[in-house]
């Protein structure tokens, strides 16, 4: 306890001493400079660029195959935060380590969490923890688009002058997400409605599911946090013998090792799985990819799913 209450001292402290940075450096910043957007998520940083273009310079913390349920802030990330004019993130307790750190950040700046504008009657509780919300909020492009608008109010309340731009992009963007979705719909109607099974490491598909009538399981619960023991692996091959299911699928974000263990359990009792694919989860894929944008992402996780599954 002594040497946790130290670490917490000192990252405390760091962040009051950035803090002080951050302000003098704000003080004499040209109205002509981008706004510095720090995001957690990519998925976030990816619809920020979109909406922000030109006028914004957005530095997302958490790159390909990092897992946010475990993600810890170092001090970089702080500095980074500390000299941003505005964060977003996506909040319902998905960067579970950094409640701390966006607490302090709330008292020098706008430090937004997107996903909490949705209304909560459209939000999916934890079946372990139904008090706890699924923060995976972006696998239902109905709710992104909630998301999207935050992000878009956001900057205009910091940037009230380049209110039309923000405008303009956000209502562009949203028209790519409706497309999407219709994308989405066109493919899935290629697999039958009995093999609408996703079997994937944790429940980060649950949003995906109802959206687009997938019946999900998770080996883990929402968060990669959750442990799984013997039982869990067993359960998850009892149904895939008995519904016959012969694709399972592994995340960017997650270890193999769960899913593997699923698939030889499987066959070891007679039945031969097949791992599907990567989808992306948690994480996006590299920047500078279509992967790399949540668009892209998006349509690889349906292309994958329907190739294997149809």
């Amino acid at each position: 306890m002594r040497k946790f209450s130290l670490f917490c001292f000192g990252l405390l402290l760091i962040i009051g001493i950035a803090g002080c940075a951050s302000k003098a450096k704000n003080e004499t910043a040209s109205s002509d400079d981008p706004v510095k957007i720090v995001t957690t998520i990519a998925q976030i940083g990816d619809v920020t660029k979109n909406i922000g273009g030109d006028l914004v310079e957005v530095n997302s913390l958490m790159g390909p195959g990092t897992d946010p349920h475990l993600y810890n802030a170092v001090q970089g990330d702080i500095q980074k935060m500390s000299e941003a004019d505005i964060i977003f993130y996506n909040g319902l307790n998905l960067e579970g380590q950094m409640g701390e750190i966006f607490e302090e950040m709330k008292q020098d700046k706008p430090t937004i969490p997107v996903a909490e504008g949705i209304p909560e009657e459209d939000l999916l509780a934890d079946p372990e923890s139904p008090s706890v919300s699924d923060p995976h909020v972006w696998f239902d492009i109905k709710l992104w688009k909630y998301a999207a608008e935050t992000i878009r109010d956001g900057l205009i309340e910091l940037d009230p002058d380049n209110k039309d731009t923000y405008k303009k992009n956000t209502d562009a963007y949203l028209q790519e997400l409706n497309e999407l979705n219709d994308y989405a719909k066109e493919r899935f109607d290629e697999i039958p409605k009995e093999s609408r099974v996703l079997v994937t490491a944790h429940d980060a598909f649950n949003y995906f599911g109802k959206a687009y009538g997938f019946e999900v399981m998770g080996l883990q619960g929402l968060s990669t946090e959750s442990d799984y023991g013997v039982n869990d692996i067993q359960r998850i091959i009892d149904v895939l013998v008995e519904r016959n299911i012969k694709g399972v699928f592994v995340e960017s974000s997650v270890s193999e090792r769960s899913i593997n263990a699923v698939v030889e359990g499987a066959k070891e009792e007679g039945h031969d799985v097949s791992i599907g694919g990567e989808l992306y989860s948690d994480a996006m894929g590299e920047e500078g990819t279509e992967e790399g944008t949540y668009i892209g992402m998006f349509r690889h996780n349906v292309d994958t799913i329907v190739e294997s599954l149809k």
